[in-house]
């Protein structure tokens, strides 16, 4: 299967069998990102985070008293 990277355009070839090439195939609203695409955003946001001024913002958890 040729896949598109949706960030840098570049064409690669993923086997048909994977589960990746699978939801890509029933479930178009997922997109494909190529590896060095996802270890520059990786390590980006690991950057992000050191400085101190990256915030993530996250659901807060209630106990339920039940």
């Amino acid at each position: 299967m040729r896949v598109k990277c949706v960030l840098c355009d570049k064409v690669e070839t993923i086997h048909d069998e994977t589960l990746q090439a699978k939801r890509l195939r029933n479930r178009p609203i997922h997109t494909y990102m190529c590896k060095e695409c996802e270890n520059r955003i990786e390590n980006r946001t690991i950057e992000r985070a050191n400085t101190g001024n990256f915030k993530l913002y996250r659901d807060k958890k209630t106990e339920d008293s039940w």
